[in-house]
């Protein structure tokens, strides 16, 4: 395919700070993305983020079907080009956080979605599928490394946070590739990596998922204070009520909420869901 650089300069296109575009165009490289998120003749792909085009064929050689968002309609004839004769292909010009994802689920039945993710919607992109997505099989995403650092951290460290604890209970996060800043298009000021996540269902038993997402926010609302003060904030609890529900977790009362692991704010919220503080 001719340089993705030539064919956006030949329709005039440029490149929108909004849209936090930066484009991959190495052959080698986009192959290994695909290999990566385990793409084969069976996988309905879902792409948030088309950009020109060149992941979305390298997809479509490997995919059965492709389904890519893009919220930039100007890029509407560099898709054209860049993604002739690839027939297993469509491309919705939207945005993708605006999209029915039951009725997109419905219509494409298991998927695993694979994006090149800017900065300014990694994590509602990420949530909307942690949260929301019923037939998704699993994420592989290129991320901002520091992102990707997050997106994998341990529990107790200063890169774990509310997202971290959000994967864990849908599959286990992993970097499989970094890319570094000069494989793209405009070049970016940091590198990237590449994280992929397999959803296990049940992977951490769990009375009621929004509980446990009402556990994590509850804990990171407040990062250096105790957890006791955060349940009491977040639920409207006494210092006693909040200090009860830690004892039946089987937590101390000065823990803070970024040391514990996702097996422990399952653990907090079969205890809140079972008292009716979190549904």
């Amino acid at each position: 395919m001719e340089d993705v650089r030539e064919v956006l300069a030949r329709h005039g296109f440029y490149f929108k700070k909004k849209f936090g575009q930066n484009f991959l165009s190495d052959a080698n490289l986009l192959s290994a993305v695909v290999r990566d998120a385990g793409v084969g003749a069976e996988t309905v792909v879902l792409e948030v983020g088309a950009g020109a085009g060149a992941l979305t064929r390298a997809l479509s050689q490997a995919a059965q079907r492709v389904l890519a968002y893009e919220i930039d309609a100007s890029l509407r004839p560099v898709l054209a080009e860049t993604l002739a004769g690839c027939e297993n292909v469509e491309v919705v010009f939207g945005d993708f956080l605006r999209a029915d994802l039951p009725a997109l689920e419905r219509e494409l039945g298991r998927y695993r979605v694979v994006a090149n993710l800017p900065y300014y919607v990694t994590t509602p992109v990420m949530m909307r599928f942690l949260e929301e997505a019923r037939a998704c099989d699993g994420l592989s995403v290129m991320v901002q490394e520091e992102v990707a650092e997050r997106f994998t951290a341990a529990a107790g460290t200063p890169q774990y946070g509310a997202v971290t604890a959000a994967i864990a209970l849908k599959g286990e996060a992993r970097i499989v590739r970094r890319v570094p800043r000069t494989m793209f298009t405009p070049r970016p000021n940091v590198d990237s990596a590449i994280v992929r996540i397999d959803f296990e269902e049940g992977r951490i038993p769990v009375q009621s998922p929004s509980a446990y997402r009402a556990a994590v926010r509850c804990a990171f609302s407040g990062r250096r204070k105790t957890l006791e003060n955060n349940l009491m904030n977040a639920f409207s609890l006494s210092r006693e009520q909040a200090k009860s529900v830690l004892r039946e977790a089987g937590f101390a009362d000065m823990v803070r909420g970024e040391t514990l692991a996702p097996e422990e704010f399952a653990r907090l919220a079969d205890v809140l869901s079972a008292r009716g503080i979190a549904e």
